[in-house]
C-alpha cells in the first residue's frame, strides 16, 4: 500500500468515526511529516521510526505536548485501523502533558480591545467570542439563524466532538450584533468572508479572526502572550470568580469532563487561595493569647469601681 493511499484509508476512518475536522488536520498533518521523515512507506515503518520522528519533534524542533500527543495519536490510528498491526505503548511512551497555566485577560482589558477596534464587523467577532466562551472555530461558523434574541442565547452547532449546546447572548452583544447587522446585511453567515459572492458566501475564516485579535490587542497596549482562544478561557474565569456554578460553566463551555473545567477555579484563584495556611491559625492564635494579657481582669475592674 502506498503512502497516499494509507492516508486516504485513514481519512476515511476518520469520517465513520465522527472525528472533528480539526482532528482529520491534526492527524493527517502528523502522518504526512512521518512520511517526509523517513523515505519508506507506512508499511515498512516499525516502532524505531515512530521514536525517531517522535524524538525529533521533542529535542530538535522543541514542538509542545499536544502537538507531540496529537501525532502520537495520528500515527497509533494509522497503525492501527490502516495497517492493522497491534501498538504496544511500551515501545512507544506517549509523552507527559505538560500543564502551563494560559494568560487570563481581566475584563476591562477585553473591554478596551473591543471598544477600540472601529471595524464593526471585526468588533462584534470579537464580543461574540469572549461573552459566549466561543472557540474560534464556533464563531467563524454561525449562522444568522443561530442568534435567538428573545431567549438571549447563541446555538453552537456541533462544536468540539460534535456536540450541539447553547450559550450566552450578552445583552451588550446583541446591541453591537444588531448594529453590525444593519451595516453589513449578511445572508447565511453570521460573519462572512470577505471572499464570499451573492451566490456563494463564505464564513469568516479562522485566520482573520486571529489576525482581528492580534490587532486589537496591539491597539490596547496589551503585552501578555495570548490569542483568540484567552477570550474563551477569560470568559469562564470572570464566570467562576463571579460565584457561577462550575456544573453550569462546564455545560457553557460544551466540556466533556468536570476535570477540564476545574482549571477555571485555579486561574480564579477561588476557594482555594481563599482558605488560609495553617501557619496563620498559630499567629492568630498567639494574637489572642497577647490580647488576653492585655485584658484587665473582671475582679479587678469591679475592685476598681468600688
Amino acid at each position: 500500500m502506498k503512502n497516499q493511499e494509507a492516508m486516504e484509508q485513514m481519512k476515511k476512518t476518520m469520517v465513520m468515526k465522527g472525528f472533528a475536522k480539526s482532528t482529520h488536520k491534526a492527524y493527517l498533518g502528523a502522518v504526512s511529516q512521518l512520511a517526509a521523515f523517513h523515505p519508506v512507506t507506512f508499511e515498512e515503518m516499525g516502532y524505531d521510526h515512530v521514536r525517531e520522528f517522535l524524538l525529533h519533534a521533542i529535542e530538535i524542533r522543541q514542538l509542545s505536548s499536544q502537538y507531540i500527543n496529537a501525532a502520537y495519536s495520528g500515527i497509533k490510528l494509522l497503525f492501527e485501523s490502516v495497517l492493522e498491526r497491534e501498538w504496544d505503548m511500551k515501545r512507544v511512551p506517549r509523552i507527559k502533558k505538560i500543564r502551563k497555566f494560559p494568560e487570563i485577560l481581566k475584563l476591562e482589558e477585553v473591554m478596551r480591545m473591543i471598544n477600540l477596534t472601529t471595524n464593526l464587523k471585526h468588533k462584534a467577532v470579537l464580543a461574540v467570542i469572549y461573552s459566549a466562551g466561543l472557540r474560534v472555530s464556533e464563531a467563524a461558523n454561525l449562522l444568522i439563524t443561530d442568534i435567538d434574541s428573545k431567549s438571549m442565547k447563541i446555538f453552537i452547532r456541533q462544536g468540539k466532538g460534535n456536540k450541539d449546546r447553547y450559550a450566552h447572548l450578552g445583552k451588550l452583544t446583541l446591541e453591537i450584533l444588531r448594529e453590525y447587522f444593519r451595516k453589513f446585511r449578511p445572508k447565511v453567515w453570521l460573519f462572512q468572508s470577505e471572499m464570499s459572492t451573492h451566490d456563494k458566501p463564505f464564513p469568516i475564516h479562522t485566520r482573520t479572526i486571529q489576525n482581528t485579535f492580534q490587532e486589537a490587542r496591539i491597539r490596547a497596549g496589551i503585552m501578555k502572550k495570548v490569542t483568540p482562544h484567552s477570550l474563551r478561557h477569560s470568559y469562564a474565569t470572570h464566570l467562576v470568580e463571579k460565584g457561577t456554578n462550575l456544573i453550569k460553566v462546564k455545560d457553557l463551555l460544551g466540556h466533556d469532563k468536570i476535570e477540564t473545567t476545574m482549571l477555571y477555579v485555579h486561574l480564579a484563584g477561588k476557594d482555594i487561595l481563599d482558605i488560609k495556611s495553617p501557619i496563620d491559625y498559630y499567629l492568630e492564635k498567639e494574637e489572642i493569647l497577647e490580647a488576653e494579657k492585655c485584658t484587665p481582669e473582671i475582679d479587678d475592674l469591679e475592685g476598681k469601681n468600688k
